[in-house]
């Protein structure tokens, strides 16, 4: 029986789509499979990507289901190495859903879109019965090119490495290789549940839903990008951990160095909530040639939403994720089993 934490992005999930829906479908002839579980697929040179934001609630701040679906998208593709170029919207609302809020969800697509630098160029929308769904439930599927700035950024791989890819992969991490995080975590699980509970900290903790072009595009103009991760469901934790197991290496993190917005820790150490854990949608984990971290972070930290980037760890030989304390101990960090907040995306 299907629950709600096979949709949360954490172990669960993944053994849901393995075991019931991804093994039914012949391997296509791509260059980024379905069997990769990348960010994106390639075929024939074009990325593609898709996902539908369930949100709840759909209005969190001055955010909502809007922003949160095309920056989840755009995000989606540039962590795979494309330059996106445009999205389907597809829209399914409930009847009795007032015009004014879906005026307000569409102006924030739109502005979302602008900054995402891609264009709506098809969509469908569709009205079912009260309690069908509630208020509204949003797909978003892009399309984009591999970037041009890809084959600067691989050769700077290759200058250090001594391999070039074709794109931004989690199966390429090598032992040595930098972990970059682009900011603050857990910003965004925080401010749902606390719109959808009613916490008290919506005042002091704001989702952090954007599309991030501006941190991608600095990265890799500096280059030496090996692979790139946004983590949404299942937080730093699941991310980590899907890296470790494609490349085959451990990663080392220090807790020390992982960004924390005051007010969020907070909020996680009173709900009993791990960080590490908790989704995020405007945050993008980058593996770095070591040679080139330094440059990149302080890239990074030029732009928009780069300013609290870090470097929080590094990869090495092994098969886990391990975090050294504050304390000055070791501890493994697992794949979570399911994300502690459904819902957020």
């Amino acid at each position: 029986m299907i629950s709600l934490a096979h949709g949360a992005g954490g172990e669960l999930m993944e053994k849901l789509i393995e075991e019931h829906i991804s093994q039914r479908f012949p391997q296509h002839r791509g260059e980024v499979t379905l069997s990769d579980l990348d960010d994106s697929s390639v075929i024939d040179g074009i990325f593609f990507t898709t996902d539908t934001y369930t949100v709840a609630p759909i209005f969190f701040g001055k955010k909502d289901i809007g922003t949160l679906a095309i920056s989840g998208t755009v995000n989606d593709l540039l962590a795979t190495g494309a330059e996106p170029l445009a999205l389907s919207l597809g829209l399914v609302i409930e009847e009795g859903f007032p015009i004014t809020d879906l005026d307000r969800v569409m102006t924030s697509v739109s502005a979302t879109a602008e900054k995402g630098e891609v264009q709506i160029i098809t969509g469908d929308t569709k009205v079912v019965e009260r309690g069908g769904v509630k208020n509204m439930i949003i797909n978003t599927s892009g399309i984009g090119r591999r970037s041009p700035l890809l084959d600067g950024n691989f050769d700077v791989v290759k200058k250090f490495r001594g391999f070039k890819s074709d794109y931004l992969l989690d199966s390429n991490v090598k032992p040595g290789d930098q972990i970059i995080l682009s900011g603050p975590i857990a910003d965004h699980g925080i401010a749902i549940i606390s719109y959808r509970e009613g916490y008290g900290f919506e005042s002091d903790v704001e989702s952090d839903c954007a599309p991030l072009n501006g941190i991608v595009n600095s990265a890799l103009r500096v280059g030496g990008i090996v692979d790139m991760k946004d983590p949404t469901r299942g937080g730093i934790a699941n991310c980590l951990n899907e890296i470790s197991r494609r490349s085959k290496v451990s990663l080392i993190i220090n807790e020390d160095r992982v960004p924390l917005n005051n007010p969020t820790k907070a909020a996680c150490d009173m709900l009993g909530l791990d960080p590490l854990e908790i989704g995020n949608e405007g945050k993008m984990i980058l593996c770095v040639v070591k040679e080139k971290a330094e440059e990149v972070l302080s890239a990074i930290r030029k732009t928009e939403n780069g300013k609290k980037a870090s470097i929080i760890g590094m990869a090495e030989k092994g098969n886990k994720v391990i975090m050294e304390t504050k304390t000055g101990g070791k501890r493994i960090i697992d794949k979570p089993y399911g994300d502690p907040i459904p819902r957020i995306c």
